[in-house]
């Protein structure tokens, strides 16, 4: 739907700019200029800060430069026009450190989650922001003005910049638990996480999303992967040291002897997660951290329409 060539939403290029507040308004803006240059011009006006005009509604509301490019009539949208609530949720732990070269899941999922929020409130959402590895580090109430985005912003840089592995556990159920009793009213929450973690707790984490559920809040989840290592396995065929970010454990192997059995369980655990995701009614959608922020950013507009019908 965009236009690949902004550079915008490219993670590579956007981990090579400058703090988040400014990551987050450029993959924006490359996000919509994309829309616009695309033949779902009209998706993007009615996402990005306008609505369709109805009869009966002040002239003044209308946007005339809009219908000059598209000969439609759209109505602006006034600041205190908040159509969602809106809780973003990143998994900080050391499993989304991964990989320590190029740009991680944490980096990757840092970037997004800014934004995120930041399209959240130019739509005149409320966004705010909670992060988490074995408890709650940082939670803010969501707020519809993006001069309140910068306290989390900050705290984003501050989770991009830690460089110290095995002292950031995940305990996903017990803080999605939390957050359901938290969060109160009915809200729109997108987790953002990569799903390591302890395999005992697989179950729990999807008994916490049905808390979430049963609370009437609507999930969609960004399930963050490197595609070519976590789940093609792609790594030089000789011996091999793996190491657990949240352990510090370390495993010597050969990839071209393990490929096809680690394959197969990968796949068998991303099935196990769709199956669930499908079954609690909660969105999912797999990223994989290497392309686009296009993609993602779609699928939060597409999933935000359906709410806001």
């Amino acid at each position: 739907m965009a236009d690949q060539s902004i550079p915008y939403l490219n993670p590579e290029f956007v981990s090579r700019l400058g703090n988040i507040d400014i990551k987050a308004r450029l993959i924006v803006e490359g996000f919509i200029t994309g829309l616009h240059k695309s033949p779902y011009h009209g998706f993007s006006v009615e996402f990005a800060e306008h609505r369709p005009y109805n009869p009966g509604q002040p002239l003044k509301s209308i946007d005339w430069k809009v219908y000059a490019k598209t000969g439609k009539l759209y109505s602006k949208r006034f600041e205190e026009e908040t159509n969602l609530r809106c809780n973003v949720v990143l998994d900080q732990s050391d499993s989304m450190r991964y990989p320590i070269k190029g740009i991680s899941k944490l980096e990757y999922g840092a970037y997004l989650a800014g934004a995120l929020q930041y399209l959240m409130v130019s739509q005149h959402d409320a966004a705010g922001l909670t992060l988490f590895d074995s408890q709650i580090r940082y939670h803010t109430r969501p707020k519809a003005r993006k001069s309140m985005l910068l306290p989390s912003f900050l705290e984003l840089e501050k989770v991009v910049r830690q460089k110290d592995f095995f002292q950031h556990k995940t305990a996903s159920a017990d803080v999605l638990h939390t957050l359901a009793q938290q969060f109160g009213q009915r809200s729109f929450v997108i987790l953002i996480t990569d799903f390591l973690d302890n395999l005992d707790e697989q179950e729990a984490i999807f008994k916490a999303l049905q808390h979430l559920r049963h609370q009437k809040h609507e999930i969609l989840i960004f399930f963050l992967l490197d595609k070519k290592t976590e789940e093609d396995f792609v790594f030089p065929d000789r011996p091999t040291v793996l190491k657990d970010l949240e352990s510090g454990e370390e495993l010597t192997v050969q990839p071209g002897q393990i490929r096809k059995v680690y394959q197969e369980a990968v796949h068998k655990f991303k099935d196990k997660i769709r199956r669930r995701c499908r079954d609690l009614s909660v969105d999912l959608v797999e990223v994989d951290i290497q392309t686009s922020y296009e993609k993602v950013l779609t699928d939060y507009l597409i999933k935000r329409k359906k709410l806001t019908r």
